[in-house]
């Protein structure tokens, strides 16, 4: 490898429909990077150790997609604040003094719902319990919800466990595990709602119980993780009953935006690289 070229790529297991390499490289070629390049690496739970060991000096920084966020805290010499409190890692950056952990879904989050106008809500809804829900209650935090939040999830544990260890975020937090149910119980509805739920099924499942309600969603943003197959049956069902509808691949640039500063210490083309994700995927900006 040439020792002027500096590289960084992305890792886990299955990694080949990873939109990041696509991501990444509109941004190097926006900005003129010809020196970087961006790779993906098929890297299970045991071989992180090994392949973050044998990497040489010309790598500068690792996205990391799972089974890998919670791996990393194992071959991180340094953990951000911000990757403690979501108990996952999505970067890895080098540093003088070895790999500095962050988690940049945060701000994907953030970023994706402000930049569809979202600002200092009075309510808010996660629908789901898993490290991506935890993740958008940090999100949430940063935009300042005034008042509650609520996590919807069919597993009552799980979201009660999740609910009980974020509750120095500043705002009342309450479970909801009646999923057919919670859209009942915040009307009005919920100013911002944040589905983590996965794609096929478990999308379509939520999508159902929404679409035997009645009630319209105007002054409701949805913000949907998912972001292939767009729009997912959530998506349509929310947007149909007039809410703003925001798709998961704006929250994936925006936090493959803040990776590559990390890694490049340049300002993102954020517009780029949002114009590379839709043509990958056929989408159009509002989809």
């Amino acid at each position: 490898m040439d020792p002027a070229i500096r590289q960084a790529g992305v890792l886990g297991s299955p990694i080949r429909h990873s939109l990041s390499p696509t991501l990444h490289r509109a941004g190097y070629a926006e900005l003129g990077l010809a020196d970087w390049e961006y790779t993906p690496h098929e890297v299970d739970e045991g071989g992180l150790a090994p392949f973050v060991g044998a990497l040489d000096g010309t790598w500068r920084g690792l996205s990391l997609t799972m089974p890998l966020k919670v791996a990393a805290f194992d071959v991180a010499d340094e953990v951000s604040d911000l990757a403690r409190e979501a108990r996952a890692i999505n970067t890895l950056v080098r540093t003088d003094s070895g790999w500095a952990a962050d988690n940049t879904d945060v701000h994907g989050i953030v970023a994706a719902l402000r930049e569809a106008g979202v600002a200092a809500p009075r309510s808010a809804t996660v629908i789901g319990a898993g490290a991506t829900a935890r993740s958008a209650l940090l999100a949430l935090r940063e935009i300042g919800v005034r008042e509650e939040v609520h996590v919807a999830a069919r597993n009552e544990l799980k979201a009660m466990a999740l609910v009980d260890s974020m509750l120095d975020l500043g705002f009342e937090l309450g479970v909801a595990t009646d999923l057919a149910g919670w859209w009942f119980e915040q009307w009005p509805p919920a100013e911002v709602v944040v589905s983590t739920v996965p794609g096929g099924v478990a999308n379509a499942a939520v999508a159902g119980m929404l679409g035997d309600l009645d009630e319209r969603m105007e002054g409701t943003t949805l913000l949907d993780v998912v972001y292939a197959d767009w729009p997912t049956p959530l998506a349509a069902a929310a947007s149909a009953r007039g809410a703003t509808v925001v798709s998961g691949l704006e929250m994936l640039v925006h936090q493959a935006a803040r990776q590559f500063e990390l890694f490049t210490g340049h300002v993102a083309p954020v517009p780029a690289m949002q114009a590379a994700g839709r043509a990958a995927l056929g989408h159009t900006p509002d989809a």
